[in-house]
């Protein structure tokens, strides 16, 4: 990997874990999955799955409430993943332009990305924790079900109203400029 990607994918780690950090307090509102995507969205799948595992690698050892049980921790570096992926498909198929002009259904467009990736993500980590736990698989997801609808829905507000207004600031700083990473 060329040294500005790992960069990239260290700053937005980073930036992703720190505020994960400073919304401990809020149980399943997290900005990590929306700076997953958008890393992925910005600079491709590649850097956006990998600022998703390096987050929650970090994250789920040095975490506040305790360090993750592995077979959960893998679970959760594997799925975070799927947000930069995501990120880095619709980065590469979507055109800023038409979303400057639509830009009510490019919200609501990507509210359904940030809730459908977190219906399997809150899926697997149920499953993982089902396994890992040894308790009923049903248990563990109608358990998580209220911790599910909190991530789903928080994380479709946030990636509906943030994502086009962080577009249009990525356009006219970063983006207007020749990609740095296209030259490497």
């Amino acid at each position: 990997m060329k040294s500005t990607k790992i960069a990239l994918i260290v700053i937005l780690s980073a930036l992703s874990i720190g505020t994960n950090y400073a919304l401990i307090g809020i149980s399943n509102v997290k900005l990590m999955d929306f700076i997953v995507f958008f890393g992925g969205f910005c600079f491709g799948a590649v850097v956006g799955s990998s600022v998703g595992v390096l987050s929650w690698f970090v994250y789920g050892l040095i975490n506040p409430l305790g360090p993750a049980p592995p077979f959960i921790w893998i679970a959760t570096m594997l799925a975070e993943s799927v947000y930069g992926i995501a990120g880095g498909f619709i980065g590469k198929k979507l055109n800023s332009n038409s979303i400057q002009n639509e830009r009510l259904s490019a919200g609501v467009f990507f509210a359904t990305v940030g809730f459908l990736p977190t219906v399997l993500y809150d899926l697997v980590t149920n499953v993982a924790f089902a396994y890992s736990m040894n308790v009923p698989m049903i248990g563990a997801i109608v358990t998580g079900a209220w911790f599910g609808v909190v991530h789903e829905a928080s994380n479709a507000a946030i990636f509906g109203l943030c994502t086009v207004p962080l577009i249009s600031v990525m356009k006219k700083s970063i983006l207007r400029e020749e990609n740095v990473l296209s030259k490497e």
